[in-house]
């Protein structure tokens, strides 16, 4: 199937393919740390693969990071733009992919005419044809594993699950193919796709549709993860994610589709391993991703009225984390609270706490304090799934014992 794909793919290319063309500028190989979006051009050398954490803190743990370089969102009130909504920001990013590079595929259960269960994939299949927008069987381990061998012979797929619990199916296919196959085959291989649907606790979903996996991907070797939170970070990260050359997992919140926001006409990506500033303030640095950003945002307002001044930082890229954003604020603030929707036990909270400590004890005055979701099954009951999840009153009186 890969290569009838394939062969579809390029029978359509209008121009010769040059892959190192189309790999976004990874961190290491930018010239600034200033601005959290990079306009889009090709990379002199391509990309390579990305380390560990821990080797991303060693690269920056002896170097004097001056206060004020924090990633900062480019200022778009004076460009001309657009307004979209999140899932149509996602299905622009996709379309612009697919336009501009004919080895870019999208794969999933009712991608093709009927757009996706959040419409990200709408007319994608009447403009591309059913072989680049291929609707799959009821079979999650059926087709990430096909994705992932189309990913060995040079496509760029994009496999949306439905429901990002229901990729548990293919836990075995993301764990053991996609994220190792490049350094089990000697670098024979890349596997340049992206694993994106969404997930989180919606509005009484169930247990089994309000899942929240990051704490079981985060431990996979070659595994990227990113998750978006307004529309032009979710077109930015889709362009990126597409673009890069490993394996990258987009989360994207249920109740997150609908949000509004005015994004650039003009053609940007996002940086996969950059953390957003969306508030500065100096004396608390809260950690948040995804829907807890417009938690925290909240009790953000609650809390400069009792005169508090805390710094938000939407960390997006969860594997591996920012730890030069981080770092910068840790210095500045002393003071860290971690905001998530994930579990307590194992989840990213857990790991950007022990990453912490590790990168920056010397600069705390307190200890990293994380609000989590509770360690239980989401409840059906709206009142019962609102108790499980973090909210900005909690947020409220974490700060304040923290700034004591």
């Amino acid at each position: 199937m890969s290569a009838i794909i394939h062969g579809a793919g390029a029978a359509t290319a209008l121009t010769t393919f040059h892959s190192k063309k189309l790999v976004a500028r990874s961190r290491t190989n930018l010239p600034g740390r200033s601005k959290r979006c990079i306009v889009a051009s090709g990379s002199d050398d391509g990309s390579k693969s990305f380390g560990s954490s821990s080797s991303l803190s060693l690269r920056h743990s002896h170097k004097l990071i001056p206060n004020n370089a924090v990633a900062t969102k480019v200022d778009t009130s004076a460009t001309t733009g657009h307004e979209l909504l999140l899932f149509e920001a996602l299905q622009e990013g996709l379309e612009e992919e697919m336009d501009r590079d004919p080895h870019v595929c999208v794969m999933g259960e009712d991608v093709g005419h009927y757009g996706g269960s959040y419409k990200v994939t709408k007319g994608l299949a009447d403009k591309f044809g059913d072989l680049r927008v291929l609707d799959t069987p009821i079979c999650e381990n059926a087709f990430t594993g096909m994705g992932i061998g189309a990913a060995m012979t040079g496509l760029r797929p994009v496999i949306e699950g439905m429901n990002m619990g229901f990729l548990l199916l293919a836990f075995n296919q993301i764990s053991n193919n996609c994220g190792m196959l490049h350094y089990t085959s000697g670098g024979q291989f890349t596997i340049p796709v992206v694993i994106r649907g969404p997930g989180g606790v919606g509005r009484q979903l169930g247990a089994e549709h309000s899942q929240r996996l990051e704490s079981y991907f985060q431990s996979i070797p070659g595994i990227q993860m990113v998750a978006c939170s307004t529309p032009y970070n979710a077109k930015g990260l889709m362009k990126a994610a597409i673009r890069s050359e490993n394996p990258v997992i987009l989360f994207e919140h249920v109740l997150l589709y609908n949000l509004k926001e005015k994004i650039p006409d003009e053609e940007y990506i996002c940086n996969l391993e950059e953390a957003e500033m969306v508030r500065p303030g100096e004396h608390i640095t809260i950690l948040t991703y995804s829907r807890m950003r417009y938690h925290v945002m909240q009790a953000a307002k609650i809390l400069v009225n009792k005169g508090y001044d805390p710094e938000v930082i939407d960390i997006r890229s969860l594997k591996p984390f920012d730890l030069y954003t981080i770092g910068n604020s840790v210095k500045k603030t002393h003071r860290v609270l971690i905001v998530e929707e994930c579990m307590r036990t194992g989840g990213i909270g857990a790991s950007l706490t022990a990453a912490i400590n590790e990168n920056f004890h010397d600069y705390l005055d307190a200890p990293v304090m994380c609000l989590s979701s509770q360690d239980v099954p989401t409840p059906y009951a709206g009142t019962l799934e609102e108790w499980t999840v973090v909210q900005p009153a909690q947020i409220v009186t974490a700060v304040e014992q923290l700034c004591q």
